[in-house]
């Protein structure tokens, strides 16, 4: 357990996580509550983030406790994620007690989001979304990682592409706003080009609010990952990768999704929104793959940070 001080405000106040703690880059200014530890499905086979965790869901009572000992700066409190990897496991019932707490506490909270896995979206009603997302649990993260079948098989993701169709568009329906991410260089060489196109055709069916991409990478090395794929993992090099996400983008056909590439893994930092600047964005990559000698890209030792 980490002892942590967060800013709230102009004020310092404790709070204790069960580490690590995973959040996206769009909630650093979120307040967190780690309702579940850990992730309920924990394995991918390209996932180490809650390797050291196993999951359970936390007691009521001590989510609670600490929603009810922040009530001093509800005033200063507008957007709050609900971890650990898929907090959105949890049941209806137990959802819509944590929302009614929090907007009890919090009277200006304006966004709830967490992580979610298809499954858990599955699991719930379209009453039960749409209920979720009227009381401002209104915004999910959603690691999609691709849209080819085989692939997702091959790194044991446990969803398909109708599932996560099929899960996507439900929760659209309901009113929530979806983050979806795919996983650039997830399939190496002999997956790239299918990875590519499947997963676009995936995101086109979806038609997400924001969509971004990370690169694969090997926090406890490549042959532990390949180990763990199917033993013949050839991974893309720097222009491969680049490649993959330039036939990944030249197939996209979105009205308005707010595209980001500009994670700490990504070797070339792509921004815009699609299809406005599908263009733009294709041009960018040419001119890397056209003249890599003097392509302006991340180096090497600032990945990751």
């Amino acid at each position: 357990m980490l002892h942590i001080f967060y800013l709230c405000g102009m004020n310092y106040f404790p709070f204790t996580y069960d580490e690590p703690l995973f959040r996206p880059p769009s909630e650093a200014y979120s307040l967190i509550f780690q309702v579940t530890i850990g992730c309920s499905w924990n394995k991918c086979a390209f996932c180490e983030m809650y390797s050291t965790k196993q999951f359970r869901a936390r007691a009521e009572q001590d989510v609670f406790g600490e929603i009810d000992s922040l009530s001093e700066y509800a005033g200063d409190i507008k957007k709050v994620f609900l971890g650990d990897g898929n907090a959105f496991v949890l049941s209806h019932e137990r959802l819509n007690r944590i929302m009614d707490k929090l907007n009890s506490v919090f009277p200006k909270l304006n966004r709830v989001s967490a992580y979610a896995s298809s499954r858990d979206i599955l699991a719930k009603t379209d009453h039960e979304l749409k209920s979720l997302a009227d009381k401002g649990l209104k915004f999910l993260y959603v690691g999609v990682e691709s849209g080819d079948d085989e692939l997702l098989t091959a790194i044991n993701k446990g969803e398909t592409y109708n599932s996560t169709v099929e899960a996507l568009q439900k929760a659209r329906r309901a009113g929530m706003k979806l983050s979806v991410m795919i996983l650039n260089g997830l399939g190496g060489k002999h997956y790239s080009q299918q990875h590519a196109i499947n997963s676009a055709k995936l995101i086109n069916e979806v038609q997400p609010e924001f969509l971004s991409t990370l690169v694969l990478s090997y926090p406890h090395g490549e042959k532990h990952f390949t180990d763990k794929f199917n033993g013949k993992f050839e991974p893309l090099d720097t222009f491969g990768l680049i490649a993959e996400m330039g036939l990944f983008i030249g197939n996209l056909e979105l009205e308005n999704t707010v595209f980001r590439s500009d994670h700490a893994s990504n070797y070339l930092i792509l921004k815009g929104n699609l299809n406005r600047d599908k263009q733009k964005l294709i041009q960018q990559i040419n001119q890397v793959l056209n003249d890599p000698k003097n392509a302006k890209l991340r180096p090497e030792w600032m990945r990751g940070l």
